[in-house]
């Protein structure tokens, strides 16, 4: 309860301060800033990692308190030096939080069913599928659309790689040919880069990586699919029913209002949800096994993170060039790796900078000239969203619905030492010798 008042007074504090549209407009100031400040950052990061290994319960229970205590560390230093910054950061993140929790909601209320199993060619073309229409979704709206259904079909042998492999493709890397796809790639859009360049530029990126993680899933799925005995595969009549297909008009009016000025934008997100949960029949969310636990843990966390990354960001922009980051294979991994352990939206802004700095070219003069760096950047940010649970906002959600539907997901670390590093890191490497 205290959780869930804790959100609905969040929206509320939305409401009542984006109207004044403060700083909307003007650019903050990047003042320098100890890297010291960035303890708190990573003190949270070490806190998601390993106290739910220490003490799960602990965790689940005092999380909240964690995340706020140390991003009013980094806020209250903010607050006293540099106020007109931290504004920035909470007004971004209610906008991070307005879009994932209205999509959130919203994908909520539609039920998608069907007495199909999870065979490894379903699966694989599931999340084909979900590469597809996170571009069109987003990668929030695909991942809350598809990951009941997903779920439904291979209860009956699920394990920890389906949850990541849909994570990996659907949650990130297929949203990178659309500004709508990822949050990385609007900035992009509203910083020059024109709406249909993308899937002009990087469909070759975006058809290699998804070719070969999708591979490596059905390689993997197929083996497991064999040890399982035959009398245990399921013999149904195939079957396909989808009910609520009347919040499409909500989540349209989402993806609408992601091009509308503050704070009408965040206002339609909202109200959108509002009007989505009120005319969602209980029968849907009660299949669909919905409640605002995965939102909540995300608001939450992701507040800690937003206001204790600020220090590190900063720090990064400012800094960046001396650290040698001057050829597009360089920016490839270096804004990948960022991008990995801070938001990927900030980051993607923070060397498209650095680009514009080291080359001396605006970005109309990058894509004309020296398009590889914005290619570098755009896909760095997007692909590398997927190598933790905190690169990319979709993460925690598919993985907080999953443990709510009593399934096994993996821990912080497991998932990056037992997935993303032997997994995904060899197809950047392939990435990288193909492109850059």
């Amino acid at each position: 309860m205290v959780k869930k008042i804790f959100l609905f007074g969040l929206i509320f504090l939305g409401i009542i301060i984006l109207p004044s549209n403060l700083l909307a407009e003007e650019k903050e100031e990047i003042l320098p800033v100890s890297i010291f400040w960035s303890i708190p950052f990573v003190a949270l990061l070490l806190s998601i990692s390993f106290i739910p290994l220490i003490n799960k319960k602990w965790w689940d229970k005092n999380y909240p308190i964690v995340s706020i205590i140390l991003g009013l560390i980094v806020a209250f230093y903010y607050l006293n030096f540099n106020p007109k910054r931290f504004m920035h950061s909470i007004l971004e993140y209610f906008s991070f939080i307005s879009l994932i929790g209205s999509l959130f909601v919203v994908s909520g209320g539609i039920l998608i069913k069907s007495t199909r199993r999870g065979t490894p060619f379903v699966n694989a073309v599931i999340l084909a599928i979900g590469a597809v229409i996170s571009n069109i979704f987003g990668t929030t709206g695909a991942s809350m659309l598809l990951i009941r259904p997903y779920i439904r079909l291979n209860r009956y042998r699920f394990k920890p790689y389906h949850l990541v492999f849909f994570i990996f493709i659907v949650s990130n890397i297929g949203g990178c040919l659309t500004p709508i796809g990822d949050p990385p790639l609007f900035l992009g859009y509203l910083k020059g880069i024109p709406f249909f360049w993308f899937i002009k530029n990087l469909i070759p990126f975006w058809l290699i990586e998804v070719a070969i993680v999708i591979g490596i899933f059905f390689v993997i799925d197929f083996f497991n699919y064999k040890k399982i005995k035959e009398e245990a595969h399921p013999k149904v009549s195939p079957h396909f029913e989808v009910k609520g297909l009347k919040n499409l008009v909500f989540i349209f009016l989402i993806l609408f209002a992601v091009f509308v000025k503050t704070p009408y934008r965040e206002i339609i997100m909202i109200l959108s949800a509002v009007a989505s949960y009120i005319f969602t029949e209980k029968e849907i969310h009660r299949e669909n096994e919905f409640n605002f636990h995965p939102i909540t843990e995300v608001a939450i966390l992701f507040l800690g993170i937003f206001s204790t990354m600020t220090p590190a960001l900063d720090w990064l922009e400012l800094n960046a060039k001396i650290l040698g980051i001057t050829s597009p294979l360089i920016f490839f991994w270096a804004t990948g790796v960022f991008s990995a352990f801070l938001d990927n939206a900030p980051t993607f802004l923070t060397f498209l900078s650095t680009a514009i700095g080291v080359t001396g070219l605006n970005v109309h003069q990058l894509l004309i000239q020296k398009p590889l760096f914005i290619k570098a950047i755009s896909t760095g940010a997007v692909f590398f969203g997927a190598n933790t649970y905190i690169g990319n906002g979709p993460n925690f959600m598919v993985k907080s619905i999953a443990e709510h539907s009593h399934l096994k997901a993996p821990h912080f670390l497991e998932y990056i030492y037992k997935y993303s590093l032997p997994l995904l890191i060899p197809s950047f490497i392939v990435i990288s010798i193909i492109f850059f």
